[in-house]
Protein backbone atom coordinates (compact mmCIF):
# COMPACT_ATOMS: atom_id res chain seq x y z
CA UNK A 1 0.00 0.00 0.00
CA UNK A 2 1.17 3.51 -0.78
CA UNK A 3 -0.18 6.97 -0.01
CA UNK A 4 -0.82 9.51 -2.72
CA UNK A 5 -1.85 13.15 -2.16
CA UNK A 6 -5.51 13.97 -2.70
CA UNK A 7 -6.10 16.57 -5.40
CA UNK A 8 -9.29 17.67 -3.67
CA UNK A 9 -10.50 17.04 -0.12
CA UNK A 10 -14.32 17.11 0.16
CA UNK A 11 -15.89 18.99 3.04
CA UNK A 12 -17.61 15.88 4.41
CA UNK A 13 -14.25 14.15 4.77
CA UNK A 14 -12.73 17.10 6.63
CA UNK A 15 -15.62 16.95 9.10
CA UNK A 16 -16.00 13.17 9.34
CA UNK A 17 -12.34 12.34 9.93
CA UNK A 18 -11.85 14.09 13.31
CA UNK A 19 -15.33 13.08 14.52
CA UNK A 20 -14.58 9.46 13.69
CA UNK A 21 -11.22 9.72 15.45
CA UNK A 22 -12.85 11.11 18.60
CA UNK A 23 -15.52 8.39 18.56
CA UNK A 24 -12.79 5.77 18.24
CA UNK A 25 -10.95 7.35 21.19
CA UNK A 26 -14.07 6.97 23.34
CA UNK A 27 -14.38 3.36 22.19
CA UNK A 28 -10.77 2.54 23.09
CA UNK A 29 -10.97 4.28 26.46
CA UNK A 30 -14.17 2.36 27.11
CA UNK A 31 -12.00 -0.74 27.31
CA UNK A 32 -10.06 0.89 30.17
CA UNK A 33 -13.32 1.70 31.96
CA UNK A 34 -14.48 -1.89 31.57
CA UNK A 35 -11.10 -3.09 32.81
CA UNK A 36 -11.61 -0.91 35.91
CA UNK A 37 -14.83 -2.83 36.55
CA UNK A 38 -17.33 -0.05 35.78
CA UNK A 39 -20.19 -0.12 33.24
CA UNK A 40 -18.99 1.77 30.18
CA UNK A 41 -22.26 3.39 29.14
CA UNK A 42 -23.08 4.48 32.70
CA UNK A 43 -19.57 5.91 33.10
CA UNK A 44 -19.81 7.92 29.89
CA UNK A 45 -23.30 9.01 30.91
CA UNK A 46 -21.87 10.35 34.16
CA UNK A 47 -19.13 12.10 32.18
CA UNK A 48 -21.63 13.83 29.87
CA UNK A 49 -23.88 14.74 32.78
CA UNK A 50 -20.97 16.15 34.75
CA UNK A 51 -19.86 18.27 31.80
CA UNK A 52 -23.14 19.36 30.21
CA UNK A 53 -26.01 17.96 32.29
CA UNK A 54 -27.03 21.14 34.13
CA UNK A 55 -26.63 24.89 33.98
CA UNK A 56 -23.94 24.67 36.65
CA UNK A 57 -22.08 21.86 34.84
CA UNK A 58 -22.23 23.68 31.51
CA UNK A 59 -21.07 26.92 33.10
CA UNK A 60 -18.09 25.16 34.69
CA UNK A 61 -17.16 23.61 31.34
CA UNK A 62 -17.32 26.97 29.56
CA UNK A 63 -15.40 28.64 32.39
CA UNK A 64 -12.60 26.13 31.93
CA UNK A 65 -12.77 26.48 28.15
CA UNK A 66 -12.14 30.25 28.14
CA UNK A 67 -8.40 30.17 28.99
CA UNK A 68 -7.98 27.08 26.80
CA UNK A 69 -9.27 29.07 23.82
CA UNK A 70 -6.59 31.69 24.43
CA UNK A 71 -3.73 29.21 24.88
CA UNK A 72 -5.04 27.09 21.98
CA UNK A 73 -5.00 30.17 19.76
CA UNK A 74 -1.48 30.99 20.93
CA UNK A 75 -0.22 27.56 19.88
CA UNK A 76 -2.23 27.51 16.65
CA UNK A 77 -0.95 30.90 15.45
CA UNK A 78 2.66 30.06 16.27
CA UNK A 79 2.55 26.59 14.75
CA UNK A 80 1.07 27.97 11.52
CA UNK A 81 4.39 29.78 11.03
CA UNK A 82 6.44 26.75 12.15
CA UNK A 83 7.28 28.59 15.38
CA UNK A 84 7.17 25.90 18.05
CA UNK A 85 5.98 27.87 21.05
CA UNK A 86 5.91 25.50 24.06
CA UNK A 87 5.97 28.41 26.50
CA UNK A 88 2.26 29.15 26.74
CA UNK A 89 2.27 28.40 30.46
CA UNK A 90 4.98 30.94 31.21
CA UNK A 91 3.37 33.52 28.92
CA UNK A 92 0.07 32.97 30.74
CA UNK A 93 1.74 33.74 34.06
CA UNK A 94 3.53 36.72 32.53
CA UNK A 95 0.16 38.13 31.48
CA UNK A 96 -1.23 37.54 34.96
CA UNK A 97 1.81 39.23 36.52
CA UNK A 98 1.43 42.28 34.29
CA UNK A 99 -2.31 42.53 35.01
CA UNK A 100 -1.60 42.25 38.73
CA UNK A 101 1.00 45.00 38.58
CA UNK A 102 -1.25 47.54 36.84
CA UNK A 103 -4.63 46.27 38.07
CA UNK A 104 -4.24 46.37 41.84
CA UNK A 105 -4.40 50.13 42.18
CA UNK A 106 -1.49 51.45 40.13
CA UNK A 107 -3.92 52.66 37.45
CA UNK A 108 -7.65 53.21 37.89
CA UNK A 109 -9.95 53.58 34.89
CA UNK A 110 -13.68 53.10 34.32
CA UNK A 111 -14.63 49.42 33.81
CA UNK A 112 -15.22 50.03 30.10
CA UNK A 113 -11.54 50.96 29.76
CA UNK A 114 -9.95 49.07 32.65
CA UNK A 115 -10.75 45.58 31.38
CA UNK A 116 -9.33 46.17 27.86
CA UNK A 117 -6.32 47.84 29.48
CA UNK A 118 -5.64 44.72 31.56
CA UNK A 119 -5.90 42.51 28.47
CA UNK A 120 -3.51 44.84 26.64
CA UNK A 121 -1.02 44.73 29.52
CA UNK A 122 -1.20 40.94 29.66
CA UNK A 123 -0.81 40.64 25.88
CA UNK A 124 2.28 42.86 25.88
CA UNK A 125 3.87 40.87 28.71
CA UNK A 126 3.22 37.52 27.02
CA UNK A 127 4.36 38.76 23.61
CA UNK A 128 7.56 40.32 24.92
CA UNK A 129 8.39 37.15 26.84
CA UNK A 130 8.25 35.13 23.62
CA UNK A 131 10.43 37.62 21.77
CA UNK A 132 13.58 36.52 23.64
CA UNK A 133 13.60 32.89 22.43
CA UNK A 134 12.55 34.01 18.95
CA UNK A 135 15.46 36.45 18.71
CA UNK A 136 17.80 33.67 19.85
CA UNK A 137 16.27 31.45 17.16
CA UNK A 138 16.73 34.05 14.42
CA UNK A 139 20.19 35.27 15.41
CA UNK A 140 21.86 32.18 16.87
CA UNK A 141 19.63 29.34 15.61
CA UNK A 142 18.82 28.29 19.18
CA UNK A 143 15.99 25.75 19.30
CA UNK A 144 12.86 27.59 20.49
CA UNK A 145 11.33 24.38 21.84
CA UNK A 146 13.99 24.28 24.56
CA UNK A 147 14.07 28.00 25.33
CA UNK A 148 10.29 28.49 25.49
CA UNK A 149 9.89 25.39 27.65
CA UNK A 150 12.58 26.47 30.12
CA UNK A 151 11.20 30.01 30.30
CA UNK A 152 8.03 28.52 31.80
CA UNK A 153 9.98 27.57 34.92
CA UNK A 154 11.78 30.93 35.05
CA UNK A 155 8.49 32.83 35.07
CA UNK A 156 6.92 30.47 37.62
CA UNK A 157 9.90 30.87 39.96
CA UNK A 158 9.77 34.64 39.53
CA UNK A 159 6.05 34.60 40.40
CA UNK A 160 6.88 32.42 43.41
CA UNK A 161 9.44 34.99 44.57
CA UNK A 162 6.97 37.85 44.22
CA UNK A 163 4.10 36.08 45.99
CA UNK A 164 6.28 35.03 48.92
CA UNK A 165 8.00 38.42 48.98
CA UNK A 166 7.20 41.93 47.82
CA UNK A 167 3.75 41.22 46.33
CA UNK A 168 2.43 39.14 49.22
CA UNK A 169 -0.92 40.49 50.36
CA UNK A 170 -0.68 41.34 54.11
CA UNK A 171 -4.42 40.62 54.44
CA UNK A 172 -4.11 37.08 53.07
CA UNK A 173 -3.42 35.49 56.48
CA UNK A 174 0.00 34.28 55.37
CA UNK A 175 -1.23 32.66 52.14
CA UNK A 176 1.04 33.39 49.14
CA UNK A 177 -1.23 35.55 47.02
CA UNK A 178 -1.15 39.07 45.65
CA UNK A 179 -3.56 41.90 46.36
CA UNK A 180 -6.92 41.58 44.57
CA UNK A 181 -7.70 43.25 41.26
CA UNK A 182 -9.68 46.46 41.74
CA UNK A 183 -13.42 46.20 41.08
CA UNK A 184 -13.18 48.16 37.81
CA UNK A 185 -10.95 45.44 36.34
CA UNK A 186 -13.01 42.40 37.32
CA UNK A 187 -14.71 40.57 34.43
CA UNK A 188 -18.48 40.62 34.80
CA UNK A 189 -20.38 37.33 35.39
CA UNK A 190 -22.50 35.93 32.56
CA UNK A 191 -24.81 33.67 34.56
CA UNK A 192 -25.83 34.54 38.13
CA UNK A 193 -24.56 32.24 40.90
CA UNK A 194 -22.01 30.59 38.60
CA UNK A 195 -18.33 31.22 37.93
CA UNK A 196 -18.85 31.84 34.20
CA UNK A 197 -17.60 35.30 33.28
CA UNK A 198 -17.22 37.55 30.26
CA UNK A 199 -13.73 36.20 29.62
CA UNK A 200 -15.46 33.61 27.44
CA UNK A 201 -16.81 36.38 25.21
CA UNK A 202 -13.35 37.90 24.97
CA UNK A 203 -11.89 34.51 24.06
CA UNK A 204 -14.44 33.87 21.30
CA UNK A 205 -13.95 37.40 19.98
CA UNK A 206 -10.19 36.94 19.70
CA UNK A 207 -10.66 33.53 18.07
CA UNK A 208 -12.80 35.12 15.34
CA UNK A 209 -10.35 38.02 15.06
CA UNK A 210 -7.39 35.63 14.75
CA UNK A 211 -9.19 33.68 12.02
CA UNK A 212 -9.99 36.86 10.07
CA UNK A 213 -6.43 38.13 10.53
CA UNK A 214 -4.80 34.95 9.27
CA UNK A 215 -7.33 34.42 6.50
CA UNK A 216 -7.67 37.91 5.04
CA UNK A 217 -4.79 40.17 6.10
CA UNK A 218 -1.43 40.63 4.38
CA UNK A 219 0.46 39.72 7.56
CA UNK A 220 -1.75 36.65 7.98
CA UNK A 221 -0.90 35.55 4.45
CA UNK A 222 2.79 35.95 5.27
CA UNK A 223 2.38 33.78 8.38
CA UNK A 224 0.73 31.05 6.30
CA UNK A 225 3.34 31.34 3.56
CA UNK A 226 6.27 31.08 5.98
CA UNK A 227 4.70 28.04 7.62
CA UNK A 228 3.77 26.24 4.41
CA UNK A 229 7.00 26.78 2.47
CA UNK A 230 9.76 28.94 3.97
CA UNK A 231 11.97 28.75 0.87
CA UNK A 232 9.18 29.85 -1.46
CA UNK A 233 8.21 32.63 0.96
CA UNK A 234 11.80 33.86 1.08
CA UNK A 235 12.02 33.73 -2.74
CA UNK A 236 8.79 35.75 -2.98
CA UNK A 237 10.33 38.50 -0.87
CA UNK A 238 8.43 37.91 2.35
CA UNK A 239 10.49 39.24 5.28
CA UNK A 240 11.11 36.04 7.24
CA UNK A 241 12.50 37.59 10.41
CA UNK A 242 9.84 40.28 10.69
CA UNK A 243 7.08 37.73 10.07
CA UNK A 244 8.34 35.40 12.79
CA UNK A 245 8.68 38.32 15.23
CA UNK A 246 5.12 39.46 14.53
CA UNK A 247 3.92 35.89 14.98
CA UNK A 248 5.73 35.70 18.33
CA UNK A 249 4.09 38.91 19.56
CA UNK A 250 0.65 37.63 18.51
CA UNK A 251 1.13 34.13 19.93
CA UNK A 252 2.64 35.25 23.21
CA UNK A 253 0.03 37.98 23.51
CA UNK A 254 -2.83 35.51 23.20
CA UNK A 255 -1.29 33.28 25.88
CA UNK A 256 -0.77 36.32 28.11
CA UNK A 257 -4.46 37.17 27.79
CA UNK A 258 -5.29 33.71 29.13
CA UNK A 259 -3.61 34.78 32.37
CA UNK A 260 -5.68 37.97 32.47
CA UNK A 261 -8.83 35.92 31.81
CA UNK A 262 -8.19 33.68 34.81
CA UNK A 263 -6.95 36.49 37.04
CA UNK A 264 -9.69 39.06 36.42
CA UNK A 265 -12.50 36.62 35.73
CA UNK A 266 -12.12 33.68 38.07
CA UNK A 267 -9.55 34.15 40.82
CA UNK A 268 -9.55 37.88 41.38
CA UNK A 269 -5.96 37.77 42.63
CA UNK A 270 -2.71 36.14 41.61
CA UNK A 271 -1.75 32.78 43.12
CA UNK A 272 0.77 30.11 42.16
CA UNK A 273 -2.01 27.73 41.08
CA UNK A 274 -3.81 30.12 38.76
CA UNK A 275 -3.22 27.64 35.94
CA UNK A 276 -3.42 23.84 36.21
CA UNK A 277 -1.46 23.55 32.97
CA UNK A 278 -3.58 25.56 30.53
CA UNK A 279 -0.48 26.51 28.55
CA UNK A 280 0.43 22.88 27.85
CA UNK A 281 -3.17 21.76 27.30
CA UNK A 282 -3.55 24.57 24.77
CA UNK A 283 -1.11 22.74 22.50
CA UNK A 284 -3.41 19.71 22.47
CA UNK A 285 -6.38 22.01 21.82
CA UNK A 286 -4.61 23.59 18.83
CA UNK A 287 -3.68 20.22 17.36
CA UNK A 288 -7.21 18.86 17.84
CA UNK A 289 -8.48 21.95 15.99
CA UNK A 290 -6.09 21.39 13.10
CA UNK A 291 -4.51 24.79 13.90
CA UNK A 292 -7.74 26.50 12.78
CA UNK A 293 -8.64 29.46 15.03
CA UNK A 294 -12.38 28.80 14.85
CA UNK A 295 -11.83 25.10 15.43
CA UNK A 296 -9.97 26.04 18.62
CA UNK A 297 -13.29 27.14 20.16
CA UNK A 298 -14.88 23.71 19.65
CA UNK A 299 -11.69 21.87 20.65
CA UNK A 300 -11.34 23.90 23.86
CA UNK A 301 -14.94 23.19 24.86
CA UNK A 302 -14.44 19.49 24.09
CA UNK A 303 -11.29 19.24 26.22
CA UNK A 304 -12.86 21.26 29.04
CA UNK A 305 -15.92 19.00 28.95
CA UNK A 306 -13.73 15.89 29.15
CA UNK A 307 -11.85 17.17 32.20
CA UNK A 308 -14.93 18.46 34.01
CA UNK A 309 -16.95 15.37 33.16
CA UNK A 310 -14.14 13.07 34.26
CA UNK A 311 -14.32 14.52 37.76
CA UNK A 312 -18.03 13.69 37.96
CA UNK A 313 -17.44 10.25 36.49
CA UNK A 314 -14.69 9.60 39.03
CA UNK A 315 -17.01 10.42 41.91
CA UNK A 316 -19.93 8.42 40.53
CA UNK A 317 -18.06 5.33 39.32
CA UNK A 318 -14.92 5.30 41.49
CA UNK A 319 -12.76 5.62 38.38
CA UNK A 320 -9.58 7.67 38.37
CA UNK A 321 -10.13 11.09 36.83
CA UNK A 322 -6.76 10.68 35.12
CA UNK A 323 -8.80 8.91 32.47
CA UNK A 324 -9.42 12.44 31.12
CA UNK A 325 -5.71 12.71 30.27
CA UNK A 326 -5.77 9.31 28.56
CA UNK A 327 -8.91 10.19 26.61
CA UNK A 328 -7.57 13.57 25.51
CA UNK A 329 -4.21 12.10 24.47
CA UNK A 330 -5.86 9.22 22.60
CA UNK A 331 -8.21 11.59 20.80
CA UNK A 332 -5.27 13.82 19.85
CA UNK A 333 -3.21 10.95 18.44
CA UNK A 334 -6.16 9.60 16.46
CA UNK A 335 -7.08 13.03 15.13
CA UNK A 336 -3.49 13.53 13.96
CA UNK A 337 -3.63 10.13 12.27
CA UNK A 338 -6.93 11.04 10.64
CA UNK A 339 -5.33 14.15 9.15
CA UNK A 340 -2.93 11.87 7.28
CA UNK A 341 -5.80 10.03 5.60
CA UNK A 342 -7.56 13.31 4.83
CA UNK A 343 -4.54 14.62 2.95
CA UNK A 344 -3.49 11.30 1.38
CA UNK A 345 -5.41 8.47 -0.26
CA UNK A 346 -4.27 4.89 0.38
CA UNK A 347 -3.65 2.89 -2.81
CA UNK A 348 -2.79 -0.77 -3.19
CA UNK A 349 0.28 -1.38 -5.31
Amino acid sequence: MRLEPRAHVPLWLNLAAPLTAIALAFLLCGLLIAWAGAPVLAAYGALVKGALGSVFALSETLTRAAPLIFTGLAAAVAFRAKLWNIGGEGQLYAGALAATYVGTGLITLPPLLMVPFLFLAGALAGGLLLLLPVILKLKLRVDEVVTTLLLNFVVLLFANYLLFGPWKDPLAMGWPQAAPIIDEGVLSPLIPRTRLHSGLIWAVFFAVAAWAFIRYSKWGFEIRAVGNNPEAARFAGIPMGATVLRTALLSGGLAGMAGVCELAGLKGYLTLDISPGFGYTGIAVAMLAGLHPLGVIAAAIFVAAIYNGADAMSRAMSISNYLADVLTATALLLVLASVLFVRYRPRLR
